[in-house]
Parts: C-alpha cells; structure tokens; sequence
C-alpha cells in the first residue's frame, strides 16, 4: 500500500515511521524542505533508538527508511495514494482546505483520513464531494511507542471505509478503539478532563507539579502524569481542545488561566524547553519557576 501523510512534525513522522515499519511505502510532506528534513531525521533518531534497545534490528531500520520518501509537493505526495493522513495543526479550516486539496488531486479510490485529537470529523469530511471516503485516525504520542488509534466514524463514513481504516490500523500493529463522531472523541475527552483538573489544582497550590503526577503514575499505574503528558503533548495544543470543547460542551471545560498564561508567555512544554516543567534534551531536569513561586 500507498501511504501519504501530510505534516512532518510529532505526528506526521510518527505516522510515516509505522506504517514504513508495516511495509507499506510512505511519502511525507510537509510545506518547508526543512521542516520534511526535520521529520525525516527525527524518524531515523526514533530506528536507532530501537536499534540501541534490541527493540529493531540493523535491517529492519534500513528497510524503513527505503520505504519512506519527503517532499513539499502536494501533487507529488498523495501521487498513485491509496491512504491520505492528514496531520496538520489543529484548525478546522485549514484541514477542510487539506482534503479538499487532496481529493482533486487522487483517484476515486483513495482513502482521506484525519489524525485530529478532538475536531469533527464529520465537519472536516464535509469538504469532500464525496465525504463517504473520509474517517478520523486519532493516533497518539510517541507514535512508534502507543498501541492505540482511535477510528473516528463521521455521519458520512462508508461501510468500506470504516473496514479499510480499521484493516490498515491492525495492519501497523496497533489496536483499534472504534468511536462515534462526538467533541474530543473518547480518549481526548477524558484525557483532558483529568489535565485540565492536574493543572487546577497546581494553580491552587493543591500539590507540585511532581506529586500529582506521582499520584497517577503510582497510585493509578499511569504511564505519565497528567501534567507531564500537557507538556508533552504541547500545551497549546491542550488549550485549543480546551476551548473547543468548552464551546461544544460547556463550561467544565474552561481553561485555567494558569494555563493561558503559558501558552501567551511560549511556555508550550517539551518543544519550547518550557512549561510546567523545565525540558533539555527531551528530558525534564526542573520545574517551571513561575509554577514553583505559586
């Protein structure tokens, strides 16, 4: 199979590395030569970690990375396609831009998906003239790492869709959560009501940064704290499914100011070396100042 995913960064590269990883061949666009480089290095970065873990083998790196190519061409991404993943920012109308682009440039048979966390995916797939071929692929962060993808069913979807979505996630290894088109899905939803209370609670000098995320990794078998996982995820992003739900559902889920003040000061997490914690080398060696002094 034909893979094409449009967006380079965190998710696009994580996308592009697993489904290389299956076998399929993958072509990864993103809008600057720098910004493909950047994705393609990261994947490699990602293979030679799981080199030096015994987790992949010498060859099985060097067969992915064959079967991954980068561009910023559009035309030539989604070129002789069979699945379009869409993994571009978080604005709904920039993604319905995306697969209306996508769908006059790819054959009938195609199939255009969206990895959005918590858009409608029945709104997105409006865009096409024929939405019946759009679905949502929620994947989550580290790609190559989480077994999970939400398969997001719009009111549009086709029967043949939904089987060929769910064929392909199986096929990359991961297992499938099937999911109604309702705000923030199921995964976001909840993930972002137990964030957004972690970050009330530091804003009301409840506990640091660092036991609340004790309290879920030992007291509930969370992998990550919740306020870890913001600064990971990037926390305009948890601000931008804050405010849209808030607008969708209402008011419980109305962003903290501790948080709004991140997001104006750049204090984005892990990618800007900031956020509630302080980040280097991908790695946390503090917490945030301004979080301290509360």
């Amino acid at each position: 199979m034909h893979v094409s995913v449009l967006g380079a960064g965190t998710m696009g590269h994580g996308i592009a590395q697993v489904s290389a990883m299956a076998g399929h061949e993958v072509t990864m666009r993103d809008i600057e030569d720098e910004y493909v480089q950047n994705g393609l290095d990261a994947i490699e970065r990602n293979l030679q970690g799981g080199v030096d873990r015994d987790k992949v083998t010498p060859d099985e790196m060097s067969a992915t990375l064959e079967r991954i190519s980068g561009t910023t061409s559009l035309e030539d991404a989604v070129a002789g396609a069979d699945l379009v993943i869409e993994a571009v920012p978080e604005n709904m109308d920039l993604k319905r831009d995306t697969v209306s682009d996508v769908e006059s440039l790819v054959g009938d048979d195609t199939i255009i998906a969206s990895n959005t966390s918590s858009l409608s995916v029945t709104e997105i797939m409006s865009a096409l003239d024929d939405p019946g071929r759009g679905i949502g692929l929620h994947f989550f962060n580290p790609v190559h790492i989480m077994g999970l993808v939400e398969v997001v069913v719009a009111e549009q979807t086709a029967a043949d869709t939904l089987g060929f979505a769910t064929e392909y996630v199986e096929g990359i290894g991961k297992a499938v959560v099937e999911v109604g088109d309702s705000p923030g899905f199921a995964s976001s939803r909840l993930g972002v009501a137990l964030g957004v209370e972690a970050m009330r609670m530091v804003q009301e000098g409840v506990a640091s940064p660092r036991d609340i995320d004790a309290s879920m990794e030992l007291g509930y078998n969370h992998p990550m704290g919740p306020i870890e996982l913001g600064d990971v995820v990037g926390l305009d992003v948890r601000l931008g499914i804050l405010e849209y739900l808030r607008e969708e559902l209402g008011e419980r889920f109305r962003p903290p100011q501790i948080l709004k003040r991140k997001v104006r000061a750049g204090k984005l997490g892990k990618k800007t070396g900031e956020g509630f914690y302080v980040w280097e080398d991908g790695e946390i060696v503090g917490v945030s100042e301004d979080v301290m002094s509360r």
